[in-house]
């Protein structure tokens, strides 16, 4: 049960490519990535971090393969790990290839930067072979010398230009498994360059604020950089760029998409800030809860209010809902319905009792 939304909005229509099981583009739904900081080298340490960005809730994972070493390992990270690599690419083309050749099912390169034509040639033969896509990656701070000798500094119009003359090369080969990013650590400037670049191809967009900072500052600056794309119906899939464990990229990414109603998947939480009128400790409780129903993936909405101001109302909207009481008792709601009184020191089991019963309930329906 959840607040239906005063606007939906609108995506821009793209084409649909795979990245390996994971569809992106077309109608499907917006996929969320992040990148390991692991040596790629380290099989079983890049296994693990893998896996857990899986468990987090993401669709895709970048993996850095700036050696041999490297693009080799892909072989055997490929085989432990149950979600989609994308292999990170840069200068040198037989790289590419070895990827593609091991597992990897997206290459992140740019072809400008890959060498001349024949070695193009190659790896788009070796994407073909092996069912890779490409994503074509621009950013702000590696732009071709001569168009930033032409526009004098990064700008939208650079960066579009650079996107369009890269997917260029791979159409001459008649390569179009292409998805296209245009990043920059400005947001407008990332905003005003994907909007341009909207506008002129129908291949999906990879959005992202590139080096966007600690976890702080880099969520708050990827939510307002990809949020105003999003609202616009701009993106395909989201990349959230964070000095920080790579499993919280995923968690704002997901969180992103679930208050913009773009993707329903686990326990989104309706909590107040707390205030001298709460009936229980809602910041201890929301922790605890978050952490606790974190393997929740089916969607289900839960209010955690302190008091009767907001509480009632936030819980008629919800799934589950908890509104703080009087000497520690409190009231349940179940779809917006009150339940029953809980007292404080057995409303988190009864919270977490109710959202699984409902998960339970979702999962067999």
């Amino acid at each position: 049960m959840s607040i239906r939304p005063f606007r939906d909005i609108k995506r821009r229509k793209t084409r649909e490519i795979n990245v390996g099981k994971v569809k992106v583009g077309g109608n499907n739904p917006i996929s969320v990535q992040s990148m390991t900081n692991t040596l790629t080298t380290d099989v079983t340490a890049t296994i693990n971090q893998i896996n857990d960005i899986c468990s987090e809730g993401a669709d895709i994972v970048r993996v850095s393969c700036p050696d041999e070493a490297s693009t080799k390992a892909l072989k055997e990270i490929t085989k432990h790990v149950d979600i989609p690599i994308v292999a990170d690419i840069h200068f040198h083309f037989k790289r590419a290839i070895e990827a593609a050749e091991n597992g990897a099912s997206c290459l992140r390169i740019n072809p400008g930067n890959i060498g001349n034509v024949n070695r193009i040639k190659e790896v788009v033969r070796a994407a073909t072979q092996n069912n890779c896509s490409i994503r074509v990656g621009v950013n702000a701070g590696s732009l071709e010398k001569d168009i930033l000798e032409k526009f004098k500094e990064p700008c939208p119009e650079a960066l579009v230009e650079s996107a369009l003359r890269n997917i260029k090369i791979l159409e001459d080969e008649n390569f179009y498994n292409i998805k296209v990013s245009v990043k920059s650590s400005d947001i407008f400037l990332s905003i005003m360059a994907y909007r341009q670049l909207s506008k002129k191809i129908d291949y999906p967009l990879h959005l992202g604020i590139t080096e966007a900072g600690s976890f702080v500052s880099g969520s708050v600056k990827s939510s307002i950089g990809l949020g105003t794309l999003l609202l616009e119906g701009i993106g395909d899939t989201i990349r959230i760029s964070l000095s920080d464990d790579p499993v919280k990229e995923v968690k704002i990414g997901n969180e992103i998409l679930k208050s913009l109603n773009l993707r329903e998947r686990g326990v989104k939480i309706i909590s107040c800030p707390s205030c001298a009128r709460q009936g229980f400790q809602v910041i201890e409780t929301v922790k605890i809860l978050e952490k606790r129903l974190a393997h929740i993936t089916k969607p289900i909405t839960l209010s955690i209010i302190g008091c009767v101001v907001n509480g009632p109302g936030e819980a008629a909207f919800t799934d589950v809902g908890i509104t703080g009481g009087n000497k520690g008792s409190n009231m349940l709601y179940l779809s917006g319905i009150q339940s029953e009184k809980v007292l404080t020191s057995k409303m988190i089991e009864k919270v977490v009792s109710e959202v699984e019963k409902k998960a339970s309930e979702l999962e067999n329906f």
